[in-house]
């Protein structure tokens, strides 16, 4: 039996008479499994209250919480061709591409925008675990090289908020080569003397991994984030060892040197503006 529905609901009826209760009050932890109002979960920038796990965030929101007063200016990314291999899996790669923009109301698995952190000027780019898995296809490429192209443009760091199982199957050998794409945009940055930040968050794993996410000046990871390339069961059964409690976890990463800090996500908005002035860029002229 649902506690919340069968019991809860029904008690605060009884009390407020007939009124509906609205069915989105409420969101569980998927670590803790405890009940939290939806406006206190917003409010603590959805970080459990009662066990800090940080649930994930949509890319757009990401952004809001980046920036000063929560302004930035969204850029149009370039669209690659929809469905290069004519893929099929249970249904066609277009109608599930077509599904998941309905629901997301995202083009693809990132977005990018800039404007100002901490009084300095930024270009972030956030990867959407929300749509297909944040999976890295042509468009997330072309997103991270459009991204390193603005930063180089604005004289400007370019920090990314990092979000994926992987690369994109249903574009196969064309999702491979976002790998090395990506990594040379992010070359393109650092030849500028533009510092290139990443945010790990839960979880970033897969191709992405093993591309441009570890290639940051600097490596930041909110706690308790998923990181690594493999699985764990896969790495068990390649290794035939047990592995250590908490492996491809971000304070193991931060203890091996993997990371160069962990960073709870109320705090992070004031870590990238102190790290983005300690690397030299300059804060913003205001009339």
């Amino acid at each position: 039996m649902n506690w919340l529905t069968e019991f809860v609901r029904p008690k605060i009826r009884t009390l407020l008479g007939q009124r509906e209760v609205p069915d989105n009050l409420w969101s569980q932890c998927s670590s803790c499994q405890q009940m939290i109002f939806n406006a206190e979960l917003e409010k603590n920038l959805r970080v459990c209250t009662h066990c800090g796990h940080h649930m994930k965030v949509g890319a757009v929101q990401r952004l809001s919480w980046t920036f000063d007063d929560g302004k930035f200016s969204r850029i149009e990314l370039p669209k690659p061709p929809a469905d290069p291999l004519k893929f099929r899996d249970t249904k066609r790669y277009t109608d599930r591409l077509k599904e998941y923009r309905d629901k997301t109301h995202l083009d693809d698995a990132i977005v990018v925008g800039h404007g100002s952190i901490g009084g300095h000027r930024a270009v972030v780019a956030v990867m959407a675990f929300s749509f297909m898995g944040g999976s890295m296809g042509a468009a997330v490429g072309e997103g991270i090289v459009a991204a390193a192209r603005l930063a180089i443009l604005q004289d400007a760091p370019l920090i990314v908020f990092t979000a994926s199982g992987g690369a994109r199957m249903q574009e196969g050998t064309i999702s491979l080569m976002q790998m090395p794409r990506t990594v040379i945009a992010t070359q393109m940055v650092k030849e500028k003397g533009l510092p290139f930040i990443v945010v790990l968050t839960d979880p970033t794993t897969g191709g992405v991994t093993a591309s441009f996410t570890m290639l940051g000046d600097i490596q930041i990871a909110e706690p308790g984030a998923e990181i690594g390339f493999a699985g764990a069961r896969v790495i068990e059964q390649t290794v035939r060892e047990k592995l250590p409690d908490g492996f491809q976890r971000s304070e193991y990463l931060l203890a091996h040197g993997i990371v160069d800090m962990v960073v709870k996500r109320g705090e992070l908005a004031a870590t990238l503006a102190r790290l983005i002035g300690l690397l030299g860029i300059k804060q913003i002229a205001t009339a």
